[in-house]
């Protein structure tokens, strides 16, 4: 039976577009164990923006268990200057319009302070509430119970409807939990279905600890986009702790999704407990031994994966290489980027390798420029009847 070889058929559901959120000064930021400056958060920020983001994560609200964010409001503030809409402006960017700007708001106060910050001209157009399908791990990041949760969830999504702001759902362990462990997917599609149905606008499905892999990711994708078939109401934060992040993405564009976010150099994870030289509340104990290798999947790889595969994405990807090498200079050390590094795949080649003579031993071996088969060869192989393994010459 002949294989297809359009991608395309084989999985229908795949998109040519999507969109890829940019959450570093957010995520990427909170496990790191030195304060970022508001100035790098600030560059960073508005840099992604003009390299082609337009959903960028730019704060955490809870700024008792994530000082790295102190910040937040001149942070926020920044992202739509005057001086900032103008430079985007001369790109053809409007940053009030084409920009959507995401706070996490974990608890009710931090919805209220969202409030407070958008009655002043420059709180974000999303906040951010999450649940875990291990009520272990949720009371680990929200400190109260998932009932509980879920009704201060709703009340929030009604203020933050009112004040004219969306409220995305992230739920979380969906494929399984550092505390807990194993996990079901159908407790994942349910939570999901329960945030609709409590008035959220998007759902963030989250693997926080790196536990997915493509199989299961294909497998809840797919069930999610049956139950729920519009992708633009579905984001995939997927962190990476084995180096298979990659192969979960394109399972997941298989199933369909269009949406996806990730941080420079693979930076972010569990909230540092530990900020310049104090220990710190964060959400208690690391779940692991090498907090090094906790964060997203990289923006930088992930860009040149989509790219590569011919898929639309909106960005400037030598311009984000150039920012993830920047940021490596900002961290301190180097990330977890292979892009940043070897770059993207070149067309043109790199001719400046080629072992120089090869036109000239080609015109005196007497064969004719671009040949790369003997003169007299069929233009095309033709298949023994019994050839490789099954060639009796190499039986015993």
């Amino acid at each position: 039976m002949a294989t297809e070889y359009d991608y395309w058929k084989i999985f229908p559901r795949m998109p040519k577009k999507v969109s890829i959120g940019d959450i570093t000064i957010r995520d990427g930021f909170q496990h790191e164990e030195k304060f970022i400056s508001t100035r790098a958060k600030i560059f960073y920020g508005q840099e992604m923006i003009l390299a082609g983001c337009r959903e960028l994560e730019v704060t955490n609200m809870a700024h008792g268990t994530t000082p790295q964010f102190v910040d937040g409001a001149e942070v926020m503030k920044a992202m739509r200057s005057d001086e900032f809409a103008k430079r985007a402006a001369r790109q053809g960017i409007d940053v009030f319009k084409d920009v959507c700007l995401t706070a996490v708001t974990i608890r009710e106060p931090s919805v209220d302070l969202a409030i407070q910050w958008r009655k002043e001209g420059y709180g974000p157009d999303r906040i951010l509430m999450m649940v875990s399908t291990d009520e272990e791990h949720h009371f680990a990041n929200s400190g109260t119970t998932l009932p509980n949760y879920w009704k201060e969830a709703e009340r929030c999504i009604k203020k933050a409807r009112d004040a004219g702001m969306k409220m995305v759902g992230t739920v979380s362990t969906i494929w399984g939990s550092p505390i807990g462990g194993a996990t079901k997917l159908e407790d994942a599609v349910e939570f999901t279905k329960r945030w609709f149905e409590i008035g959220a606008y998007d759902i963030e499905h989250a693997d926080h600890d790196g536990s997915a892999n493509a199989a299961d990711v294909y497998r809840y994708c797919s069930m999610v986009l049956d139950a729920m078939p519009n992708p633009e109401a579905h984001l995939l934060h997927l962190h990476e702790t084995k180096r298979v992040a990659s192969s979960s993405i394109l399972a997941a564009l298989q199933a369909g999704f269009t949406r996806f976010e990730a941080t420079f150099g693979g930076l972010g994870g569990q909230p540092a407990n530990f900020l310049d030289d104090s220990p710190i509340r964060g959400t208690g104990e690391y779940y692991y031994d090498d907090p090094r290798y906790v964060g997203l999947i990289c923006m930088e790889d992930l860009l040149v994966q989509i790219d590569e595969l011919g898929i639309e994405h909106g960005y400037d990807v030598n311009r984000v290489l150039w920012l993830g090498r920047k940021m490596e200079k900002t961290i301190g050390r180097r990330l977890r980027s292979e892009a940043v590094i070897n770059g993207r795949t070149l067309k043109e080649g790199h001719m400046k390798f080629a072992r120089p003579g090869l036109p000239r031993v080609k015109e005196k071996l007497g064969e004719k420029k671009g040949a790369k088969l003997p003169e007299g060869w069929a233009d095309e192989a033709v298949l023994p009847k019994e050839w490789g393994p099954a060639d009796p010459i190499w039986k015993k």
